[in-house]
């Protein structure tokens, strides 16, 4: 009698979490634009954060989601002073973090990735490269699963997530939300500095505002502002939520130089090369590698290979073509 009560009382325990598991679908649902506002602060392309939350959580439903929130399998790690969970992993009894919620988990993996160096040179891929970055992170060491970048590229096409890496904008209700925000300080449409610095051939409309800045895009897509009087590459980290090595990579910049009102500054990683039928840039006034660089939005250093240049900051003569592939 009691085996029979012991069995049944297992058999709805089992069936109730059945009936209450996330399917993969679900769970894309509830997070997608979680993933699409981390990827426009941090860099991380939406289809990654999503195929890493659905393998790593089993879709939310792994134990680890549920009792600690953590859905990417983040351990503890040196200099961790938050809530902590154990469990056995790779050996037994392993440190693992725990968070108040699984949206905290979501903007520790954005800050994980961004803040260790082992990463960085991730944030030189297209936010729309999702192969290179699941190869990227296996490389890297994220897992220790071989086939890690596989089953990643795999959830990615299965459940097309690829899709919301093309959404790299706020969503339609965040954007009305930061466009009523008041502006302090806006760039002067009649700035000659900045008329002759903003890429207006490139330049699509201005897609939202932050803080005291308007962010547009080029026709690349790639997100970019115009540096405004006062501004610091450590204001600009804070205002977009954005690491330093981030701004400077993404600028072909160091530590050492100084924002100069009116130039460009992209929110994302430029271009290799441009598209074709662009191949070639000719200059309307003298300018050099390192301003077409920004104009086009390609990398600096790819033009420096391009055109067998030793010095980016070499000013070029007009009519001086330079070519973009």
């Amino acid at each position: 009698m009691k085996l029979t009560i012991l069995f049944t009382s297992l058999l709805f325990v089992g069936l109730s979490f059945a009936q209450n598991r996330i399917t993969p679908e679900q769970y894309i649902e509830q997070w997608k634009i979680t993933a699409i506002e981390n990827m426009n602060s941090h860099g991380i392309p939406a289809s990654i954060t999503l195929a890493q939350g659905i393998l790593e959580s089993g879709s939310g439903n792994s134990k680890l989601a549920r009792e600690a929130n953590n859905h990417f399998g983040i351990k503890c790690h040196k200099g961790w002073d938050g809530m902590t969970f154990i469990q056995d992993d790779d050996t037994k009894n392993e440190c693992f973090r725990s968070y108040d919620n699984a949206a905290q988990s979501y903007r520790d993996h954005s800050e994980f990735l961004t803040g260790r160096d082992r990463y960085s040179s991730l944030f030189s891929l297209s936010l729309t490269d999702y192969k290179s970055w699941s190869k990227g992170l296996k490389k890297a060491g994220y897992a220790t699963n071989p086939k890690y970048a596989d089953l990643l590229i795999n959830l990615i096409e299965k459940y097309e997530l690829h899709q919301y890496d093309l959404m790299p904008y706020l969503p339609e209700n965040a954007q009305k939300k930061k466009a009523k925000e008041s502006l302090s300080v806006r760039p002067d449409k009649n700035d000659v500095v900045a008329k002759q610095k903003h890429p207006s051939t490139n330049a699509k409309e201005i897609e939202y505002a932050i803080g005291g800045h308007d962010v547009s895009v080029n026709k690349y897509n790639k997100r970019y502002i115009v540096v405004q009087e006062g501004d610091t590459f450590y204001r600009l980290s804070k205002e977009f939520q954005m690491s330093l090595w981030q701004l400077y990579s993404y600028n072909d910049l160091g530590k050492r130089d100084v924002l100069t009102k009116g130039e460009i500054i992209y929110l994302d990683p430029k271009r290799t090369k441009s598209r074709r039928g662009e191949n070639v840039f000719v200059c309307r006034s003298q300018m050099t590698l390192r301003e077409i660089s920004q104009q086009e939005g390609i990398k600096l250093k790819k033009l420096v290979q391009y055109n067998l240049s030793e010095d980016a900051d070499t000013v070029l003569a007009v009519g001086t073509k330079v070519i973009l592939r």
